[in-house]
Parts: C-alpha cells; sequence; structure tokens
C-alpha cells in the first residue's frame, strides 16, 4: 500500500463498478486518515478504473472475501455495487460479518414513475419478457448482456439491445441489433434512438441514478411505454443513498476511532 500505515486509521475495501464507486473512491482516497481499496468485479473488459489502489477479479465467493479481508486487515466494507448485483451484496453482508467489521450499502434511489410514465413493473425479467408478448413489436433492451436470453423466444419481436461487451458466445440472443455503448446518455441521444428505431417499448432495470435515467425521460415525453423490472431485495444493515452519504458516515467513523484511541 502507498500509504504510511502510522498514519492509516481505517483501512477501506470498496466494491465497485458503478459510477458511484469512482466518485466515491475519488472522494476517500483524499480523507485524513483513511486507505482504501476499490475493488472492481471484471465483468467489463475495459473498466473505468477509480483513482486510488485498485484489484480486479473475483474474490471466489463468501470464504474468499473473508481470506481478503482479514489478510488486508480491512476495517470497514463499503458495498457500491450495482443495484442488480444480488449475489455480490449478499456475499459482502455475509463476510462482514463473519469477520466482524461494519459494513455500509451505497443504495441509490429507485426512479419513481411520475405523470406521464407508462410503465409495466415487474419482478424480474423472465416476467419482463412474458410481458412483451403481444404488447411490442420493436423494443429497447437495456439491461446488460447477462440476462438477454430471458428474451430470445420473442421471435415476433425486434430488439435493439444495448451493452458495453459482447454477449458470450454460447449466449441466446433475440433477434435484432446489438448496440455497444456507456453511459452516462443524455436526452437528445436517447430521444434519437428511440426515433431512429421506431422504439415502442423500452425495458429497463430499476437502476436508479442520472446516468441512465434520460431514457426514461425521453419515453416520456414520446409516449412509450416502460418494462421495468425491479430491483432484487438488499441485506439487512446500515445504508446510504449516495456517495455523500458513505463520505460522512465513513468521517463519523474515523473520528470516532480516534476519540477511543485517545481514551484507550
Amino acid at each position: 500500500m502507498n500509504a504510511d500505515r502510522k498514519l492509516v486509521i481505517m483501512r477501506v475495501l470498496i466494491l465497485g463498478g458503478t459510477g458511484d464507486a469512482r466518485e466515491l473512491a475519488v472522494r476517500v482516497a483524499n480523507m485524513t486518515g483513511v486507505e482504501a481499496i476499490a475493488s472492481l468485479a471484471g465483468a467489463t473488459r475495459q473498466p473505468t478504473a477509480p483513482l486510488g489502489n485498485v484489484r480486479v477479479g473475483g474474490f471466489g465467493g463468501v470464504s474468499g472475501l473473508v481470506n481478503y479481508l482479514r489478510e488486508n486487515q480491512i476495517d470497514v466494507l463499503i458495498d457500491a455495487t450495482h443495484p442488480f448485483a444480488a449475489q455480490i451484496s449478499d456475499n459482502a453482508a455475509q463476510a462482514a460479518q463473519e469477520v466482524g467489521i461494519s459494513r455500509l450499502l451505497l443504495n441509490r434511489l429507485h426512479w419513481e414513475k411520475l405523470p406521464g410514465d407508462d410503465w409495466i413493473e415487474v419482478d424480474n425479467h423472465t416476467n419482463a419478457a412474458l410481458a412483451l408478448e403481444n404488447q411490442a413489436q420493436r423494443v429497447f433492451l437495456t439491461i446488460g448482456r447477462q440476462e438477454i436470453s430471458a428474451f430470445a423466444y420473442l421471435q415476433n419481436i425486434w430488439f435493439l439491445m444495448r451493452m458495453i461487451d459482447p454477449p458470450k458466445a454460447d449466449s441466446l440472443i433475440p433477434k435484432g441489433l446489438i448496440l455497444y455503448d456507456k453511459g452516462p446518455f443524455n436526452l437528445e441521444q436517447e430521444r434519437e434512438i428511440l426515433i431512429q428505431y421506431e422504439i415502442d417499448t423500452i425495458v429497463s432495470k430499476n437502476s436508479g441514478g442520472n446516468a441512465t435515467y434520460p431514457k426514461i425521460i425521453a419515453a416520456r415525453e414520446l409516449g412509450i411505454k416502460v418494462v421495468m423490472v425491479k430491483r432484487p431485495p438488499v441485506p439487512m444493515g446500515e445504508e446510504v443513498a449516495d456517495v455523500e452519504g458513505v463520505v460522512n458516515w465513513l468521517r463519523e467513523k474515523v473520528k470516532n476511532s480516534l476519540n477511543q484511541n485517545v481514551q484507550d
């Protein structure tokens, strides 16, 4: 590690891969008394690396993460993964409990349905595909590459599929066109896509945040239906809704640790 261990009050592991996690890594890198490691799962081929100490790759489940936390003397675990990265969040909660360290979830706010929105809310991608049957002809599929096979059986629908990296070679792919792109996206760009490809329905995860919300605004303006996949449940525990909340939480942790050291 680059920081002088004598000056480090708290060692933090940030589970990332999101824009929020990158912003958090920048903020934490400048915090007095904190040494942070940002971890990327390696799900994308060329991830945007955050500032500071970075590791890439999985841990090998709960046991692997437990070993990492212990070997690297991590004091605090910050889960800033994607809201749909349910398995990673579950593993983080279990590992932090087993090691006996604090864990904080950065759980950005859901998108809320507003006047003018035409949403069908579903619990998973299988139900999203069912909602399209006999109800859509040209669909903008904006769920990434991992779940597109759930829509492959819909032969009477044409799909515009946006993702960062190509799907795996053995993946079942719906009929249509793949668009490789990475957010954040702007409203003008999203509106143009919907018009150019004559989209009548969008399938989206309720990811929250600003990076991909313009497509929801564009759909509202153009009167386009949205099939919105609800988030999976998150593990119980402390959580905040934004980067500022994480920074404030960490500052309080550092302050309490300093006070404890003084008392000791």
